[in-house]
């Protein structure tokens, strides 16, 4: 009992530790978004980081046309300042937009 009481106590400094070192939420407004999207499911917020992490390095290197950015952006809209980034990131690789706004 007393090694699963020590290993708890560890565990809960360290997830302090951790925790204490990041921004709160409240300040972080891309977080807070995806947190409020997802509902806050855990799957959803890591589905949504892993799409906005790919849709930006993407822009970023392949810099493609405005107007595409620009119609991903109200694709994937969901009102008030918060975005899909799923349905960004896969709005931003499609080929056939990509012909067809350019």
């Amino acid at each position: 009992m007393m090694r699963w009481t020590l290993g708890a106590v560890l565990l809960l400094t360290a997830m302090s530790a951790d925790a204490s070192s990041r921004r709160p939420i409240l300040y972080d407004p891309v977080a807070l978004n995806i947190g409020v999207g997802c509902q806050w499911q855990a799957e959803c917020i890591v589905r949504q980081r892993t799409a906005m992490a790919s849709a930006l390095t993407y822009v970023a290197r392949k810099k493609p046309p405005q107007a595409l950015v620009h119609l991903c952006n109200r694709n994937a809209s969901r009102g008030g300042g918060r975005v899909d980034w799923v349905g960004y990131d896969h709005c931003i690789r499609n080929p056939k937009l990509k012909r067809r706004v350019r």
